[in-house]
């Protein structure tokens, strides 16, 4: 088998990667997908083993859960940063412009998405299938408060602040595409801690827990896993912020912006069905 460097003496074309992989010595292929694919399989493995830990810790202990999906949480990250480092950050300014501006990597994202819209679907067959008895199952806890409304507004305008920072960046105006990533950045932050306060008013002084009932699981579940995508979503924009300060963007050297946009648009879609579905739909439906 050829190398990339064999190819373009060859044919005159850009190769696959080679050359910087890990481990290193295999030439054309990638080990961090595999990576990530294993911290993402023990992330959910711990989730499970602190669902039947909360219930019943006499099987599983209560820090086991926490511990297993802490150390998945840390691999995926891992597995997430060095895949994209080996393929955008590291060969940044040696690739060509047509490969950076390949349909193929909005198409990876595309298929991303669309896997993880069944990872959501699990959660809300779930949730629907608790519809179908009566309902509510128990006393429902504070769902409809300004944290939600401030929320959903702070993540339905960072679709509209990210897509006006990419027509700033297409549009060759490099400072004020950095100004308003940084304010999408701030919106995602705000939202996360928005996140946070919520579950802390619901968790210590409402008593509201994963284990309360039915409707507990199934909250926790699909707000906790989509707070999860949202944390990455910023880890993403933190990462575009800084290369974009780094000078590594501009008209039509944007793969990496429009791939990103691509996944947040995706989590802000998720959120609105969250809020009609999960928590108007909890509190009307009663």
């Amino acid at each position: 088998m050829g190398t990339a460097t064999d190819s373009e003496d060859e044919e005159g074309e850009l190769g696959p990667p080679t050359g910087w992989d890990f481990p290193r010595g295999l030439d054309e292929s990638s080990w961090w997908p595999f990576v990530g694919a294993v911290g993402a399989a023990t992330l959910y493995l711990g989730a499970g083993l602190f669902i039947i830990g909360w219930t019943d810790y006499s099987l599983v202990p209560k820090f086991l859960g926490p511990l297993v999906f802490g150390g998945g949480a840390f691999l995926l990250l891992v597995g997430i940063f060095g895949w994209l480092h080996q393929a955008f950050v590291e060969p940044y300014w040696e690739r060509d412009e047509s490969v950076l501006d390949s349909g193929v990597h909005r198409l990876g994202m595309l298929l991303f998405v669309l896997t993880d819209v069944a990872t959501f679907a699990a959660g809300f067959t779930y949730y629907y299938f608790l519809r179908l008895s009566a309902w509510p199952p128990e006393e429902l806890p504070h769902l409809l408060t300004p944290v939600l409304a401030i929320n959903t507004v702070l993540l339905v305008g960072s679709s509209f602040t990210f897509e006006y920072a990419h027509k700033k960046l297409s549009g060759g105006d490099h400072r004020r595409f950095l100004a308003w990533l940084g304010v999408t950045l701030a919106f995602g932050l705000a939202f996360v801690g928005g996140q946070v306060y919520e579950y802390y008013e619901l968790i210590i002084k409402e008593g509201f827990t994963l284990s309360s009932g039915l409707f507990g699981p199934a909250f926790f579940g699909l707000t906790g896993l989509h707070g999860l995508h949202v944390v990455t979503g910023v880890v993403l924009m933190g990462i575009l912020l800084v290369r974009g300060l780094m000078g590594q963007f501009g008209a039509g050297r944007d793969t990496a912006v429009r791939t990103v946009s691509m996944y947040w648009h995706f989590v802000d879609a998720v959120w609105l069905v969250i809020v009609v579905s999960l928590y108007l739909g909890a509190v009307y439906g009663a």
